[in-house]
């Protein structure tokens, strides 16, 4: 380089550098860059549209009818029903019901497995309970936990509902949820439980679906084999579940008008300071719903059928505050609907676990007693 062209280079350099238009790039720390900090600008610009306010009996019932058919494009379109079909694989006997392994058949390619309770002694038709499992996987649900682990998570979550009430008198379906245990495809990253949420998730955003309403859509094939049998009551069927199996419980009665009653566990806050705000699995996600309503809204959308909340006032993923608001004003919805009893709350003192606390007073409050206790 000739001495004019170094000359010529530094006068440049200079001008550059003191030009007012262009300032010299700031380093990454001093700058946004994190996503979490973009999405929560982008989220205090989205309120739900359709959330409940106060209003009349007649408002309320419109404004049911409206939120219904939101939620119900929200879920997703659903498969080509088919005709009932169940396959018996298994039978087992236990000292106050007997457990039988089923597959039902939900789609033209798809048979849901299912771990059916019958309490002993069953006299007269009984009310039944499909109950819906966690992101633990069906096994520590139905007591069959294959670790020490698994066996003591059991025990101190109460995660074995669906046996539970069953020693109690009803009848419980427990449903292996799409994409757990035996029912996986592609392995998610980083479990080694047998789960496949991400492919289930992507493979139905991709085609119109969801995965909750594909879960709610076996569900519903699940009621179709409960009022098929004679042991059960064909007008007395509800849901419980907890977790991800909460999420599915609080949607289900949006989409099947013949679930009665709702048991929701581990899932009930709000979207923003939950689902939004701290990690979960993709499948708890629903596209686009914080637009519209908020998860007491989804709730009030199904007023006056009985609900209980239960919640853990220390979990860590669903807060409690949040849960309270929700219930508060739920609180309202049922007191216009002419029902302020059969909303109720248990919030108990716990983490992310289900509680049956009050589980069986709740039942019998609304669906009567199950079969009186008989021993094998």
């Amino acid at each position: 380089m000739n001495r004019m062209t170094h000359c010529l280079l530094s006068l440049i350099s200079l001008a550059v550098a003191a030009s007012p238009g262009l300032a010299a790039e700031p380093a990454a720390g001093d700058v946004p860059h994190r996503i979490a900090a973009s999405f929560q600008d982008l989220g205090k610009n989205v309120s739900p549209a359709l959330t409940w306010k106060p209003m009349s009996l007649p408002e309320q019932q419109a404004w049911q009818h409206k939120v219904h058919g939101v939620l119900t494009d929200l879920l997703g379109r659903m498969p080509e029903p088919v005709p009932l079909d169940v396959k018996w694989v298994e039978e087992k006997s236990f000292e106050k019901f007997t457990r039988h392994k089923i597959y039902i058949q939900t789609e033209s390619e798809y048979w849901a497995p299912v771990y059916y309770f019958v309490p002993h002694g069953i006299a007269k038709s009984v009310p039944a309970i499909v109950c819906l499992h966690g992101h633990s996987g069906i096994n520590p649900y139905i007591r069959e936990g294959q670790t020490e682990a698994d066996r003591k998570k059991t025990a101190e979550h109460e995660l074995d509902y669906a046996p539970f009430l069953a020693e109690h008198g009803y009848v419980t379906a427990a449903l292996v949820v799409r994409g757990w245990n035996e029912t996986s495809g592609f392995q998610d990253s980083g479990v080694k439980l047998p789960r496949s949420c991400t492919h289930v998730t992507m493979d139905s955003f991709l085609i119109g679906m969801t995965p909750q309403g594909l879960r709610c859509w076996d569900a519903s094939r699940v009621i179709d084999f409960l009022q098929s049998r004679q042991e059960v009551d064909a007008d007395r069927i509800g849901v419980a579940g907890l977790s991800g199996g909460g999420t599915l419980a609080m949607y289900f009665p949006v989409l099947d008008d013949r679930v009665k009653l709702a048991m929701i566990a581990g899932a009930f806050s709000s979207y923003r300071t939950s689902i939004y705000s701290i990690q979960h699995c993709v499948c708890n996600c629903l596209p686009g719903v914080m637009q519209h309503v908020d998860m007491s809204d989804v709730v009030a959308s199904y007023a006056p059928r009985p609900v209980l909340l239960i919640n853990g006032v220390n979990d860590p993923i669903f807060p409690i505050a949040q849960a309270q608001e929700g219930f508060a004003k739920l609180q309202q919805v049922y007191k216009v609907a002419g029902k302020p009893d059969n909303i109720e709350a248990d919030f108990f003192d716990g983490g992310h676990a289900w509680s049956n606390r009050k589980s069986l007073q709740f039942l019998e409050e609304h669906f009567g007693p199950g079969a009186a206790p008989s021993m094998k």
